[in-house]
């Protein structure tokens, strides 16, 4: 069973630009992911000649508040003409609105009714904008010990009831590994219980965010499971090298990489 690879262009290689950065991982043979794709040159990106696997997909509003809910539907359907000029597959989305440095713009501590029916319509209607443009929106789990406090409904368990309910082809789970070991452990058990709403799996080692290797999770027991479990999608590197931003700190952290889903 093999997985395809992809590797977040966001956090490696933080000398180069980020076109010369794509054009890296692209020419070792990752796919790549992105952020946020205002104010970049799309056509440079494109011209790589690199697989986009997702970018953002949103960048205003909350899909649990009904007053702002609107605002990352608007916000996704000015997205998608980049999405479909990169050939990107997946438009990540998140529990709530992110501010600077990924605190909740509206912290919250406490899931109401009103948010669990708020994020299911605003998914719902994510999911036909999805079907209408070719494209999936992937919720992404997140976790409020030490990146996202304030942000309710971000666990895995929380991301997957809703995209469950939801139900629909174009709605599926970005199940970040890092985040989940966080906020919940027992990587093992999830991602076989989450695996038929999974669109793409993110990975980073506890604590630091650095490749796999360098941290507490073992990512070959989860390659494993994932590989006897039938899975054959994207699994993407949401990390920094530990060794720093340099050209072979990058490419060390790749191999590492590699080397933990090659099963």
């Amino acid at each position: 069973m093999s997985f395809r690879l992809a590797v977040c262009a966001e956090m490696l290689y933080g000398g180069l630009p980020l076109a010369e950065r794509v054009q890296w991982i692209h020419g070792q043979g990752f796919e790549v992911e992105l952020w946020d794709t205002r104010a970049r040159d799309i056509a440079a990106l494109a011209a790589t000649g690199a697989r986009f696997s997702s970018m953002s997909g949103y960048f205003g509003g909350s899909l649990i508040d009904p007053d702002s809910a609107h605002e990352v539907l608007a916000s996704a359907e000015k997205l998608i003409p980049t999405a479909l000029e990169l050939g990107v597959e997946r438009m990540v989305v998140h529990p709530a609105e992110l501010g600077e440095g990924g605190h909740a713009v509206r912290p919250a501590h406490r899931a109401t009714g009103q948010m669990w029916l708020t994020g299911l319509r605003t998914l719902e209607r994510l999911g036909s904008l999805g079907e209408k443009h070719g494209v999936t929106f992937a919720l992404e789990n997140l976790n409020t010990i030490v990146d996202h406090p304030g942000i309710p409904l971000a666990r895995a368990k929380d991301t997957m009831a809703l995209v469950s309910a939801v139900d629909h082809p174009n709605v599926k789970m970005m199940l970040d590994l890092y985040h989940a070991q966080i906020g919940e452990g027992n990587l093992i058990e999830l991602v076989r219980e989450a695996l038929p709403w999974i669109g793409e799996i993110q990975v980073a080692d506890v604590p630091g965010r650095f490749e796999p290797g360098t941290g507490e999770i073992n990512y070959r027991a989860v390659a494993s499971a994932l590989a006897d479990a039938g899975y054959s999608g994207i699994v993407g590197l949401e990390a920094g090298a530990s060794g720093g931003q340099g050209v072979e700190a990058g490419d060390t952290a790749l191999a590492a990489f590699r080397a933990a889903f090659d099963v």
